[in-house]
């Protein structure tokens, strides 16, 4: 073996790492928040947990991956630290798959069709395919299906690579001399962990170990403590996760690396009793690809089985550990962390955006409750809340710029989109709230009352907008175009109505039943209402782009207005919200 081998080698991991890295994160970008979702659903108890875990690690083929996403939810507190137990134990059964992938790459036989089964027979044919998906689809998905297709083929080249350059040390009796070394049990577990976190992927680190067996120099003595040394290895991505995190995400990674080295001491003490007690005779024998494989997914599946029972026991651990609670927060926000899985924090997004569309629903009604009923303590509410929403504007919209520069689909553009538009409207709900605040306050401090009449027209208007809002709010929550179509009337007739109301002011104000100091705050009433009407109209058509995406905004509003269904519903809704006789 010489210099050019070991660039082989070097060329050949490099090749596998990309390779990996590819078809994981177009697996993910595939996926977008539906992991997201799976995961807030299925993580009630810990055998649910645990297969959800082995199958979205097996879905991305990175449990780093899983384990990085983990952290960045508890850190914004979508998840409990309890619910990752389970996923956590299940991504270490579901990153196995990866070692019997690159297990086929050792089966020789004289048979075509069985030969078709290597990978470097087949996985030039994946890669072609997945280049003309990439350059001839015009749909988001299949090209990802393509970036996934050579990505696969990329990482089976690299095995290829590195199977070629270790070959010659079946020849070398240096190597073989090495290889005594480890038939020490520590030596091996030190080995085996060292590497594995040096290169930070457990895949790329079986891989390697698969290609040295196939040189014949690799017994099963020396395999099984690398192979467990690779599970304490993987735990550096997950330390390296944790660096600025909140107290209980710090916890998952202590959870994570509690379990791989309580799984393998326990394991090492198991197996080593044996052999000392029975004497196992297949220690001296060679092992293949096929049988790395099986011993890696025999011990994670040992490993889990083992201390599945002891998850609250691990919970309790990891809080010793990190003993001290993070001081109490105003709210959570979104962890950067869930940037390398976009599809998640896309879904995060959302769950975020419609608390701030909840908080600014909110500040309007209570702004609205302070002309019948005026409290200082309401007031303190909505000053906060704006200056919450103020924050939320700044840091979502950041955060989603942030998402778009990322490699998202289609799909997820639009949603990125609907979003920055829907934040910059719900901050303008929050503004209005403000101004309704300040005409209440003015009212309150001033002992000024409207006539009967005025109170009579205003209560039609604001039950017309309290309608308006919760029909946007649902559409938005829901994303539901068809509930979305349903506001636009509304906004229309809310406009129709202030109209009105000004109109009988003027003539209220002439025969001397209102006075000019009432006119003004009730002109900055009604128009405040309207501005909120309009922006949920905005939020509304923001929907409908969403899933349509040749609307036009402008000339969306203006079909709309000339089609039957939107007179329709205007006459239902001016039938419904009539002011009283004058």
């Amino acid at each position: 073996m010489d210099i050019f081998s070991v660039f082989t080698l070097c060329g050949g991991l490099a090749f596998f790492l990309y390779g990996m890295t590819t078809m994981s994160k177009s697996l993910e970008k595939m996926a977008g928040g539906k992991l997201e979702r799976l995961l807030k659903r299925m993580t009630s108890s810990p055998f649910k947990s645990l297969l959800l875990g082995a199958a979205i690690t097996i879905a991305i083929q990175s449990s780093s991956a899983m384990t990085v996403m983990l952290v960045g939810l508890v850190n914004s507190g979508v998840m409990e630290l309890g619910q990752t137990i389970g996923v956590i134990m299940g991504s270490n059964i579901g990153t196995t798959l990866t070692a019997w992938i690159l297990s086929l790459t050792g089966i020789e036989s004289s048979s075509v069709f069985v030969n078709l089964l290597k990978p470097e027979n087949f996985s030039p044919v994946i890669a072609l395919a997945g280049i003309i998906l990439i350059m001839g689809s015009k749909k988001q998905k299949r090209r990802d299906i393509g970036r996934i297709m050579v990505g696969f083929a990329i990482l089976m080249y690299g095995m290829e690579l590195m199977k070629e350059s270790v070959s010659p040390l079946a020849d070398m009796p240096q190597f073989s001399s090495l290889l005594t070394a480890f038939n020490n049990p520590l030596l091996g577990v030190l080995v085996g962990a060292v590497f594995t976190g040096v290169i930070q992927s457990s895949a790329a680190s079986v891989g390697i170990l698969q290609a040295l067996a196939l040189t014949g120099s690799i017994t099963y003595g020396v395999a099984i403590p690398i192979i467990m040394g690779q599970n304490i290895g993987t735990c550096v991505t997950a330390l390296l996760s944790a660096i600025g995190v909140s107290r209980n995400a710090k916890r998952v990674s202590v959870i994570h690396i509690s379990f791989n080295v309580f799984g393998t001491l326990a394991c090492l003490i198991l197996f080593y009793g044996g052999n000392a007690i029975f004497g196992f005779g297949f220690l001296g024998m060679t092992v293949g690809a096929v049988g790395i494989a099986l011993c890696h997914t025999v011990f994670n599946v040992l490993t889990t089985l083992m201390l599945l029972p002891f998850s609250r026991q691990l919970e309790k651990l990891a809080r010793r550990v990190v003993r001290s609670e993070d001081a109490e927060k105003s709210f959570a926000f979104l962890d950067p962390r869930l940037l390398r899985t976009p599809g998640v924090a896309i879904s995060e997004c959302v769950s975020m955006a419609d608390r701030m569309g909840r908080l600014a629903h909110e500040n309007v009604l209570l702004a609205i409750r302070q002309f019948s009923e005026y409290n200082e303590e309401r007031e303190a509410e909505i000053l906060s809340n704006e200056d919450k929403l103020d924050i939320y504007e700044d840091r979502l919209g950041d955060y989603l710029v942030q998402i778009s520069q990322h490699g998202v689909s289609m799909a997820d553009i639009r949603t990125v989109s609907r979003l920055l538009h829907a934040i910059g409207d719900f901050e303008r709900l929050g503004d209005h709230a403000l101004n309704l605040q300040e005409s209440a306050r003015e009212l309150h401090e001033k002992e000024l009352h409207f006539s009967g009449e005025a109170k009579a027209e205003l209560q039609v208007l604001i039950s017309a907008l309290m309608e308006i809002m919760d029909k946007t709010f649902t559409c938005f929550s829901a994303a539901d175009p068809d509930k979305a179509r349903e506001v636009e009337p509304l906004e229309e007739t809310i406009d129709q109505l202030s109209e009105e109301i000004r109109v009988r002011h003027i003539r209220r104000l002439q025969t001397g039943e209102c006075t000019i100091q009432l006119g003004f705050i009730l002109s900055d009433l009604l128009t405040n209402l309207e501005r909120v009407s309009d922006h949920c109209s905005n939020i509304a058509i923001s929907v409908i782009e969403e899933y349509d995406v040749s609307v036009d905004p402008h000339a969306y509003l203006n079909s709309i207005k000339t089609g039957g269904d939107f007179t329709e519903g205007l006459q239902k809704d001016l039938a419904r919200f009539h002011l009283p006789e004058a």
